[in-house]
């Protein structure tokens, strides 16, 4: 089976005391990448010096400026110029460690079913300890109707999310309204996006990957500014524009219990979720309740056969 290339893409917005670290890591692979693709977002603080200075004459390193868009801007501008069959992210005050593609990869080059791949974060800076789905590899299956109906979030933060590029092509093709909303939190839009446009997700832990937490960190301070319900509201709108761009309607609830089963080994309270969702679909009350039993059911098997 022939192996996949890679894209990594680096975002950038004066975090000129970080981004080398962090494109260092992506070309320190022991899966190299395709190519290193660093879009730097506007800044005012000499990031854009330093990174000519460092990979200017770098043919792995691909730099593209231009005014400051926000991330989601950032992300369409890197992803227009990647070539690899799998697109990663990283934010320019993370880093990798050096296995992490390698393990994307093992994946990736032997699941043609899966689509998009999240793994757990590290915490440096002012903060330690993991932030993961689970402490074991897992086949997550299909998502749209937990994240449609719930809002359910399956993913990672940017650093940790990677996606095969015809998919992050259809999950970033957004309208230049939510451009300028999703200007910081942007890995919302790939992680609802992905759910909804109906990829299936593994996650897989590798401890490689260094998510930094400072006094700047764009996602602290959204939430501290914007507040739940802004925050909340935000997240809502945005997965509608997804379901009604896949024509979602009462009836996909009737799939809850295929979706539910897709997963290899729930747990006892997603299992829970599901049946609140099938017990909300269209069919009879009888129906209703035969696939809410049959979930819950299945989830106290832990999602075995």
């Amino acid at each position: 089976m022939a192996q996949l290339t890679f894209s990594v893409v680096v975002t950038n917005y004066n975090y000129r005391d970080f981004v080398v670290e962090a494109v260092n890591s992506a070309l320190a692979q022991s899966r190299a990448p395709l190519e290193v693709i660093v879009v730097d977002d506007g800044s005012t603080d000499g990031s854009l010096e330093l990174l000519g200075e460092h990979y200017g004459n770098d043919a792995r390193v691909r730099l593209i400026t231009g005014p400051n868009g926000g991330q989601l801007a950032a992300f369409q501008r890197g992803l227009a110029q990647a070539a690899g069959d799998v697109v990663c992210f990283l934010d320019a005050d993370d880093r990798w460690s050096t296995h992490y593609l390698r393990e994307l990869a093992a994946v990736f080059d032997t699941r043609a079913d899966i689509d998009f791949v999240f793994s757990d974060v590290q915490l440096i800076g002012n903060e330690s300890g993991r932030q993961g789905y689970a402490d074991e590899a897992q086949d997550i299956g299909y998502t749209v109707l937990a994240t449609w109906v719930r809002g359910h979030w399956y993913g990672a933060p940017t650093s940790a999310l990677a996606l095969r590029r015809t998919l992050a092509n259809r999950v970033l093709d957004l309208p230049p309204d939510f451009v300028a909303q999703w200007r910081i939190s942007a890995d919302n839009c790939l992680v609802f996006g992905a759910s909804v446009l109906g990829a299936k997700k593994y996650f897989l832990p590798t401890g490689q990957v260094d998510y930094r937490i400072h006094g700047r960190n764009g996602w602290w301070h959204d939430q501290k500014k914007a507040g739940e319900f802004l925050a909340k509201f935000r997240s809502r709108s945005l997965i509608n524009f997804y379901a009604d761009r896949m024509h979602l309607d009462v009836h996909t609830l009737d799939l809850v219990k295929q979706e539910f089963k897709s997963r290899a080994r729930p747990d006892w309270k997603e299992a829970c979720m599901y049946a609140d969702i099938a017990l909300r679909g269209p069919a009879t009350c009888w129906k209703r309740l035969q696939r809410a039993v049959a979930i819950l059911a299945h989830g106290m098997r832990g999602g075995k056969k």
